[in-house]
């Protein structure tokens, strides 16, 4: 059982037990929605969340023309930029200037979302400048793709961790679902051409194939998958120093839950999900919180910690030592250490080292996916 680590004032304690990162919905985005600013401009990580008839307003052609100056010539998109945000004149100009860059990525809910903004609006409006954005998004996806099925975090960019096969963060499951929804005619691409359709069918076939073939074999027995893969031999690689090549607590429940969602799955399919759930509840630490002990006069000083509670519900780690199943945590030194107290305390309290996110994969999605395979359907 991990340690408490150092002794350290507790006041207030908060209970931290999710990974804030751009997979929190299934649209990619992080943390609380929030709807709009104090100024009532609808907010980057809100515009997929909007009824159908403001995707027509001035306001989501705002955005979405936005949208186009982020645009790279690749047709992808950089993370972290809130495209929500007015325009100075200046940074319009900014940015036209970027265009060239290749720092196109699907990190962060990166161009997987930008194209779903765009064709919600495409479909409301009908403005051919967004509809030819679109395109060359959904163009720029289908050219990233590797002949085994995987996405590269970056593209063209494919150096150091930016060329493996990256589901963190739910990246290529991201980029699997939008194809999925334009392969299907989702109301919101059926303006897509027959010819894009059926490449997006094919690529997500493609990456099907890619997640079986990827899934970590250990003694025999199918388990998870990492956070990334080596793109040519498929097997489990580190990314930043800190995130090890290991079996993710984390990233593989967006995995299997994308797997349950398949039409008529077949005997692999089906294998490659049971055992990731017999997996998930082997591994699953009882008897503990992954707490943020806060210092209630001084609101800055905070840590996050484990402290033993008999009744707390289950967590995961977010990394597992491949063949022992330990949790595993690493520091910007990228040495292993199996007590997240042993790292630095800047590592410690900037990622989230523990989840309850399979809590929900076990209690609820598995049941029901269990019954729909059993009736047929």
């Amino acid at each position: 059982m991990p340690s408490t680590g150092r002794a350290m004032k507790q006041t207030t304690v908060r209970v931290f037990t999710s990974w804030i990162c751009f997979i929190a919905t299934v649209n990619g985005f992080a943390g609380r929605a929030v709807n709009s600013s104090a100024d009532g401009k609808i907010k980057w990580e809100a515009v997929l969340k909007q009824k159908l008839e403001w995707y027509s307003s001035d306001e989501a052609i705002r955005i979405a023309d936005n949208v186009l100056l982020y645009q790279r010539d690749t047709g992808g998109w950089d993370k972290n930029e809130d495209m929500a945000a007015p325009l100075t004149e200046r940074r319009k100009a900014e940015l036209i200037g970027q265009k060239q860059n290749t720092d196109s990525n699907i990190d962060n809910g990166a161009t997987y979302t930008q194209l779903a903004f765009l064709a919600r609006v495409y479909t409301a409006r009908k403005l051919e400048r967004h509809r030819e954005a679109f395109f060359k998004g959904v163009d720029y996806l289908l050219e990233a793709q590797y002949d085994n099925g995987g996405w590269p975090q970056y593209y063209p960019r494919l150096e150091v961790y930016y060329k493996r096969i990256t589901f963190n963060d739910g990246a290529m499951i991201g980029v699997m679902k939008l194809l999925r929804d334009i392969a299907k005619k989702k109301s919101a691409y059926a303006f897509v051409d027959e010819g894009r359709r059926l490449r997006a069918e094919g690529a997500v076939q493609k990456g099907i194939e890619c997640i079986l073939k990827a899934q970590i074999v250990v003694r025999g027995k199918r388990t998870v998958w990492c956070a990334q893969h080596d793109e040519i031999t498929l097997a489990p690689v580190a990314a930043r120093r800190f995130e090890p090549a290991s079996l993710s607590g984390g990233e593989s429940v967006g995995i299997v839950q994308f797997l349950m969602s398949l039409d008529r799955p077949d005997e692999r399919v089906i294998e490659a999900i049971e055992s990731a759930v017999a997996w998930f509840e082997r591994v699953k630490i009882t008897g503990i919180r992954w707490i943020e002990k806060v210092d209630a006069s001084n609101p800055d000083d905070r840590d996050r910690a484990i402290v033993r509670d008999p009744n707390a519900r289950p967590l995961w780690a977010r990394f597992y030592e491949i063949g022992t199943d330990r949790p595993i945590f690493a520091g910007r030194d990228g040495i292993i250490k199996y007590d997240v107290a042993e790292i630095e305390e800047e590592r410690r309290n900037g990622y989230q080292w523990y989840s309850d996110a399979p809590a929900s994969l076990l209690d609820q999605d598995y049941p029901a996916w269990r019954r729909r395979i059993e009736k047929g359907i």
